[in-house]
């Protein structure tokens, strides 16, 4: 047998420090005060220190607004004194309903400064640029990412849905380089190993933080799924004594650019499921068999 990938070691997010391999999303952040103050405090415990959120969040599943799922974090702060300083925190920016997509200095900044509002926070760790705007020039976004970090208003940047070439240029512009890039990836969606997003992060040291790791819950369910892409993980869930889940989460986890995996589940119990992929032993082997069944093809 080989030997096991690593899917446990922390991942380091520049000044940031380390950070868990599994993050929760905050994406469905929409029940009570109460569920989401046991949800967020169970995946800290857990050890999900890095809460991944942003300011669109709430528009859709179960909420209310633009902006909701910062405010109910920021209920969460207020309900668990001394929660905040246990996180590292993440938002998103970037998304103007309506535009849709705003990268320009002015609205980013604006934008920034609404989410420290919403959470109750003064300063930001991770800000993500949530989509792309292909009408703002890179050396703008940089500077308005330079100018917040000089304020003491964020200390890391990242990008999400970025591709390889937009990451490329606004990391060029940048005193400090970007320290994440959220691309989708799971067992069903295998496109950064394959279109240069997971060797750039290799290149220039940025994390991947991996959307969608469950792919929107179908690996957990089953529905909709290659029959013998479930095969397998059901097969090493059994070899492993986990869930299926935690079996899909631990093969985001495997590749060696180190991602984190991103997951939305709002059951405490299901927490405690998924963190249990960080002591999966994965092989060579395992990896390129979920990889030819999501396929559905031989490998060449």
């Amino acid at each position: 047998m080989t030997t096991p990938l690593d899917v446990s070691s922390p991942r380091t997010l520049g000044a940031l420090g380390e950070v868990g391999p599994l993050s929760l999303g905050c994406w469905r952040l929409t029940g009570t005060d109460a569920d989401n103050t046991s949800l967020i405090s169970a995946a800290v415990d857990a050890g999900m220190n890095l809460i991944d959120n942003a300011d669109v969040y709430g528009l859709d599943w179960g909420g209310t607004h633009f902006g909701a799922c910062e405010e109910a974090l920021g209920r969460v702060f207020v309900a668990v004194p001394g929660l905040r300083d246990r996180i590292v925190l993440a938002t998103k920016g970037g998304i103007n309903p309506g535009v849709p997509y705003d990268s320009s200095a002015k609205y980013l900044t604006q934008a920034c400064e609404a989410s420290l509002t919403r959470m109750g926070v003064n300063h930001i760790d991770l800000y993500q640029i949530h989509r792309p705007d292909m009408f703002t020039h890179p050396e703008e976004i940089a500077g308005a990412f330079d100018a917040l970090r000089a304020r003491g208003l964020v200390r890391e940047f990242g990008v999400s849905n970025y591709t390889v070439g937009q990451t490329l240029a606004l990391n060029g512009f940048l005193e400090s380089g970007l320290v994440t890039t959220q691309p989708e990836f799971s067992a069903m969606h295998l496109d950064p190993m394959r279109d240069g997003t997971f060797d750039l992060c290799e290149e220039a040291g940025i994390v991947p933080m991996a959307w969608s790791a469950l792919a929107g819950g179908r690996l957990a369910t089953g529905n909709t799924v290659r029959p013998e892409l479930i095969s397998i993980l059901d097969d090493l869930a059994v070899r492993e004594n986990v869930t299926r889940s935690a079996i899909a989460v631990a093969f985001v986890l495997a590749h060696p650019s180190q991602p984190i995996a991103i997951v939305g589940t709002q059951n405490t119990e299901r927490i405690a499921e998924i963190a249990k992929a960080t002591s999966v032993s994965l092989t060579r082997t395992d990896v390129y068999s979920i990889v030819q069944a999501s396929d559905g093809v031989p490998l060449p």
